[in-house]
């Protein structure tokens, strides 16, 4: 049976580290892990740096995004890619943007409020990450995240993405029930677009943090049902 990596990708405001308790367990089930750092500068900055991470790879493909990430997979043409798994993510079809997704539904109570610097990036205030990004994270893991984030600039979201790579192989959807980032409707309503399997958990924004278990499962379930 030919080789599958695994390969994950961050959003916003992360990077490859919030994987960390992900990767282990998948690579004890035997599979290749991966994750692919992309520098949330534009839309198409950030596919090109996922492709260079996906030409070192051999063998089938599975990617996996998070938040913002999922409209970075979705807009790879590699033909290596055998499923998208799409966690809390945004999806968005060909000429939206992430931001025609992101704000389809009403902002959660505690979602922080999000504007750009002088230089177009927009950071994560330290609130948000208690209240909504990973409400269920432990202190020290959120002032990690605080300290440790990336921000995305505002050319990532305004993009228009191309022909999404969801309309032509199988994808899966962890539904994120308790996002206060990105509305459970709104990914509701992108799985049911895209036609995705859907698994739909009593998590908050970020599970790989918060629910690293269930996430697995979720991946080995999607994984099996590919081979």
């Amino acid at each position: 049976m030919q080789k599958v990596t695994v390969t994950m990708v961050h959003g916003a405001w992360a990077e490859c580290a919030s994987w960390d308790a992900v990767i282990l367990p998948l690579q004890k089930e035997g599979l290749g892990v991966v994750c692919a750092p992309i520098p949330l500068t534009s839309l198409s900055d950030d596919v090109s740096a996922l492709d260079r991470a996906l030409n070192r790879i051999e063998g089938n493909i599975v990617l996996v995004g998070h938040a913002y990430a999922g409209a970075v997979i979705g807009a790879t043409k590699n033909e290596r890619v055998k499923m998208l798994i799409y966690v809390a993510a945004l999806a968005p079809d060909e000429g939206e943007t992430v931001a025609d997704v992101f704000y389809r539904e009403p902002p959660h109570a505690q979602a922080p409020k999000l504007s750009p610097d002088r230089d177009g990036y927009i950071w994560m205030p330290a609130e948000g990450f208690d209240r909504a990004f990973a409400q269920n994270a432990s202190a020290d893991v959120k002032a990690i995240l605080a300290a440790t984030q990336r921000p995305i600039h505002l050319k990532c979201i305004q993009e228009k993405a191309p022909r999404p790579l969801w309309k032509e192989r199988l994808s899966w959807f962890l539904v994120a029930e308790n996002d206060r980032m990105i509305s459970a409707k709104t990914q509701h309503f992108e799985a049911h677009r895209m036609g995705a399997t859907v698994r739909a958990q009593v998590v908050d924004h970020s599970p790989m943090l918060t629910s690293p278990s269930s996430l697995v499962e979720v991946i080995l379930e999607a994984v099996r049902t590919s081979r």
